[in-house]
C-alpha cells in the first residue's frame, strides 16, 4: 500500500480492478484547515484511457510491482506487436493500444523493456530519442515569410514538420515526449518548439 502524498511518475496502482499507470502526481498544500490534495494524471494500461483524478494525501491506494524484461520487436499486425524473448525464443503479443503512437517507431530487432504484472504486458519503455528516416518532404510554403517549417513524412508514414533545410533521405530525430504529447493535444505548434534536428 502507498499513500496519496507518496504517488510519482513511473508507478502503477490498482483501483476498483484496474490497473493505471502514473503519468504525473503534484501535491498542492491546503489552505488553513483545509487538508491537501494530490493531483494525478493516470493512463489505463488496458484501453489506453487518460484519467485525472484527485487523492487526500492520506488516502491509502494499492501500488503494484512490475517485473522488466527486455524483448526483440519482431513485427505488428492490425491490432498486435510481436515480442520475443531472445532467451528461451517465446513469442508474446502485446496490444497496439497499449504502445500507442510511439509504436510507429519501432522497427524489427529493437530491443525495448515491457513491463509485466501477473504475466500480462501493462507498459513499455520506450528511449528518449528514437531515429527515423525522412521518405518525403514538402516543398516549402512561401507564402508565409515568418514560416520556417515545412511538413515531412517519415518512413513509418508518421507526419511532422521540419526545419526548411532539412531533406529527404536525411535523418530526423523525433523526441518521444513530442510524439506522445502531440497526439494527446493535436498541436502543430508544440511540435515545432520540441523537434530535435
Amino acid at each position: 500500500m502507498v499513500i496519496g502524498s507518496e504517488l510519482k511518475e513511473g508507478m502503477f496502482i490498482r483501483i476498483e480492478g484496474q490497473i493505471y499507470e502514473i503519468l504525473s502526481a503534484e501535491s498542492k498544500a491546503g489552505a488553513a484547515k483545509l487538508s491537501g490534495v494530490v493531483k494525478t494524471k493516470l493512463r489505463n494500461v488496458s484501453s489506453g484511457r487518460m484519467w485525472e483524478p484527485h487523492f487526500r494525501p492520506d488516502e491509502r491506494l494499492e501500488d503494484l510491482e512490475p517485473q522488466q524484461q527486455t524483448l526483440e520487436f519482431l513485427f505488428s499486425d492490425a491490432d498486435t506487436c510481436t515480442f520475443m524473448n531472445p532467451e528461451n525464443f517465446e513469442q508474446i503479443e502485446v496490444p497496439r493500444a497499449m504502445l500507442g503512437i510511439a509504436e510507429q517507431f519501432l522497427q524489427p530487432g529493437m530491443l525495448l523493456p515491457l513491463q509485466f504484472f501477473e504475466g500480462r504486458p501493462i507498459s513499455a519503455v520506450f528511449p528518449d530519442v528514437v531515429k527515423a528516416r525522412v521518405a518525403s518532404t514538402a516543398p516549402p510554403a512561401h507564402s508565409q515569410q515568418d514560416s520556417t517549417w515545412k511538413e515531412a513524412t517519415l518512413d513509418n508514414g508518421l507526419h511532422i514538420r521540419v526545419p526548411l533545410l532539412l531533406l529527404a533521405k536525411l535523418c530526423a530525430s523525433k523526441s518521444k515526449q513530442v510524439v506522445m504529447w502531440n497526439e494527446r493535444r493535436a498541436s502543430a505548434s508544440a511540435v515545432r518548439k520540441k523537434l530535435i534536428s
